[in-house]
C-alpha cells in the first residue's frame, strides 16, 4: 500500500532538510527538483518482516527515473514483507552535498520512524540504479555509523569518478567538468571501501554502453578484498536502465537472484543485545581468509544466537597505549564502537603494547585503559564491560613479547578490573598449550578463533547467569 504520512514530529528532521513526504498519484519527477520528498510503501502487517529499502532512482544527477527505478519496485518488495521508501532527491546544480544530504536524511527518517512503520532499524538497506547507484554506494562508503545502510542493492551503478570509465554526465553534474583528481578519488567509491562497508548485491548487463560494467565489477572486487559479503550478477544483454521493466530479457532471473540474496542473510533482532568487540589484529581476524565469517566476533555471534548483535571493531597493530606506535583510540573504529552504543563491550588490547618501543610507555597503560573504560561507562546504554587478558604469543614475532604480557600487562589489567569491578576473560590461559592454532605464533587460525570465541562466550553467558 502507498502509506500516507502525517507524523510531523517524526518527520521533523526530514522537513528541516527541505523535504516533503509525498502522497497521492505517482508522477514522473521534473528535471529541476528543488525540494526532496519520499514516498513510503509499507507491506501488509501480516507479511511485514521489519526490513526496508530506501530507493535512489537514477538519471545522471540531472533528472530522476522515479517510476521503473523507484515506485514500480513497490509490489515486489511489499510481497516479501519489505517496506520501500522511494527518495526524490535534489540535483546537485553545483552543490554535490544536496543529493547526499537528502539520502542521509531518508536513512535517518527510516530509522527514526521504525516503531511507527514497524521496521527493524538494523535492517534498513539502500538501493540505487545508475547515478542513483553512485549515490547509494556513496552513502554506504562515506556515511557515519548511525546513518550507514545495513545492505546495498545496486543496479548498473555508476561507482567511479575516474574519467577513464565513469559516466561522464554523472561526473560533470555531481563534481563539475573540471573536478580535481583528489575530488574524483574521494567520490570514486571503489576506493572508499572498508571492512565496515555493508554487504552488497550488484546486477549489470554485459552490453551496457552507457555505464561501463567495470564500475560495478571493480566495486565488487574492492568489497571482496575487504572481506565484505557481495554478490555480482552480470547478465548477457540488456543494455542500461532496465530497472523493473518486464521487457528486460533477464527480468525474471534478476528478481530470482535478488530474492535469493535477500533471503541469504538475517538482521539482528530489533531488541538484540549489542556487543562491541574492541581489539587489535587478533580481534579483527588477521591471517584469516574470511574474517567476516571466521574472526572470533563472527563466531561469537553465531554461538550467542539472534538475541545478540556482535560487531567487530578490531584494528590490526593497535595499542592501548596512547603513546604507542598505533593507538587504538585514534582509530575511526573506536568512535564507531562508541556510536554503536553497545550493551556489552569486550576489550582485547595489550598484545602490541608489549613491543619494546611501545612498552617504554608502560606507566601510562593502566591510565589509558581506564580512560577507555570510562568512555564506555559514560554511554547512555551503560554497557557491561569485559576486560580480556591478551592471548598467548608463542614466539617473539612482530616484536611481541609474551613474557611482558605475562609479567606486566596482565597484572595491570587484573588490577584495573578489580578497581572497576569488571569481569575478566582469561584468553591467555584459554589459548595456551595449543601452538598448532597459531600458524605465525601470534594470530589464531580458524580453529583458534573458535576457541577464543568459546572462551568469550563462556565469560559473557556465565556472568549473565550469575546476575540472574
Amino acid at each position: 500500500m502507498n502509506q500516507r504520512i502525517s507524523l510531523s514530529v517524526l518527520l521533523l528532521f526530514f522537513l528541516l532538510a527541505g523535504a516533503q513526504v509525498a502522497t497521492g498519484q505517482t508522477a514522473r519527477a521534473p528535471f529541476d527538483i528543488t525540494q526532496p520528498a519520499v514516498r513510503v510503501f509499507l507491506p501488509p502487517a501480516q507479511l511485514a518482516t521489519g526490513r526496508a529499502v530506501v530507493a535512489c532512482p537514477g538519471g545522471g544527477y540531472q533528472h530522476l527515473a522515479m517510476d521503473h527505478e523507484g515506485y514500480d519496485w513497490a509490489p515486489y518488495f511489499n510481497s516479501q514483507g519489505i517496506a520501500l521508501i522511494v527518495l526524490k532527491y535534489r540535483m546537485p546544480h553545483g552543490n554535490r552535498t544536496f543529493p547526499i544530504a537528502d539520502a542521509e536524511a531518508a536513512m535517518k527518517l527510516a530509522r527514526d520512524s521504525a516503531d511507527v512503520w514497524n521496521l527493524n532499524p538494523r535492517d534498513i538497506g539502500i538501493m540505487g540504479s545508475s547515478a542513483g547507484g553512485h549515490l547509494a554506494s556513496t552513502i554506504a562508503t562515506h556515511t557515519q555509523e548511525a546513518l550507514r545502510p545495513d545492505f546495498q542493492i545496486l543496479f548498473y551503478p555508476v561507482i567511479t569518478m575516474d574519467k577513464a570509465y565513469t559516466h561522464r554526465g554523472s561526473h560533470d553534474n555531481l563534481l563539475g567538468p573540471d573536478a580535481s583528481a583528489d575530488l574524483e578519488k574521494e567520490y570514486s567509491n571503489e576506493k572508499q571501501v572498508t571492512a565496515e562497508t555493508p554487504r552488497a548485491f550488484l546486477a549489470l548487463s554485459d552490453d551496457d554502453h552507457t555505464v561501463p560494467p567495470a564500475n560495478g565489477v571493480n566495486y565488487y572486487l574492492a568489497l571482496n578484498k575487504h572481506g565484505v559479503p557481495a554478490s555480482l550478477f552480470v547478465y548477457p544483454k540488456g543494455g542500461h536502465g532496465w530497472g523493473f521493466r518486464a521487457g528486460f530479457t533477464y527480468h525474471k532471473e534478476m528478481l530470482a537472484d535478488l530474492t535469493a540474496w535477500l533471503n541469504s542473510f538475517k538482521a539482528p533482532r530489533k531488541d538484540a543485545v549489542r556487543i562491541a568487540c574492541v581489539g587489535n589484529s587478533i580481534t579483527f581476524g588477521a591471517g584469516l581468509s574470511n574474517p567476516k565469517h571466521d574472526s572470533y566476533p563472527a563466531v561469537l555471534g553465531r554461538l550467542l544466537g539472534d538475541g545478540y548483535w556482535v560487531k567487530n571493531f578490531g584494528v590490526s597493530g593497535r595499542t592501548m597505549l596512547s603513546k604507542g606506535d598505533h593507538p587504538y583510540v585514534q582509530e575511526q573504529e573506536y568512535q564507531e564502537a562508541l556510536a554503536f552504543c553497545p550493551n556489552i563491550v569486550v576489550i582485547q588490547l595489550g598484545t602490541n603494547d608489549s613491543k619494546p618501543y611501545n612498552w617504554v610507555h608502560k606507566a601510562d597503560f593502566g591510565k589509558d585503559m581506564q580512560a577507555m573504560v570510562d568512555a564506555f561507562k559514560a554511554l547512555p546504554s551503560q554497557p557491561k564491560i569485559y576486560l580480556c587478558y591478551p592471548s598467548k604469543a608463542y614466539a617473539v614475532a612482530y616484536d611481541i613479547q609474551d613474557k611482558v604480557i605475562v609479567k606486566e600487562v596482565i597484572p595491570i589489567i587484573k588490577k584495573l578490573a578489580k578497581k572497576n569491578h569488571l569481569p575478566l576473560i582469561d584468553l591467555h590461559t584459554a589459548m595456551g598449550g595449543q601452538p598448532e592454532l597459531f600458524p605465525d605464533h601470534i594470530h589464531p587460525n580458524v580453529a583458534g578463533a573458535k576457541v577464543m570465541a568459546e572462551a568469550v562466550c563462556k565469560g559473557i553467558t556465565s556472568s549473565a547467569e550469575t546476575r540472574q
